[in-house]
């Protein structure tokens, strides 16, 4: 199984219903792409002060890496990215196997 974590900083201009629009397209794309074991996430909660300016995040699971690779070139994963890009201001992606 792999780990994909996704964490996000949203412009400025990013409203609550954007948010919740962005989530809830994020979490239908378990729905769309074969090899998500499962797709989570929201608004950063933790009090350790390290998140450097990133507000949300997500974890996906997936069967395995090549599972991870059909997603980031499959028309749903790649139709959100383009639906986002204007509310992103930066974005960090960091895969790893589970243990």
């Amino acid at each position: 199984m792999l780990q994909h974590v996704v964490l996000l900083r949203f412009v400025p201009s990013c409203t609550a219903i954007d948010l919740c629009n962005i989530s809830q397209r994020f979490s239908h794309l378990a729905q769309l792409v074969p090899g998500i074991l499962s797709l989570s996430g929201g608004p950063d909660c933790s009090p350790e002060g390290l998140q450097h300016g990133f507000t949300h995040g997500w974890l996906l699971q997936f069967t395995d890496a090549a599972a991870r690779d059909a997603y980031l070139i499959h028309p749903a994963h790649l139709e959100f990215v383009n639906f986002i890009q204007p509310f992103v201001a930066h974005v960090l992606v960091s895969d790893f196997p589970a243990c």
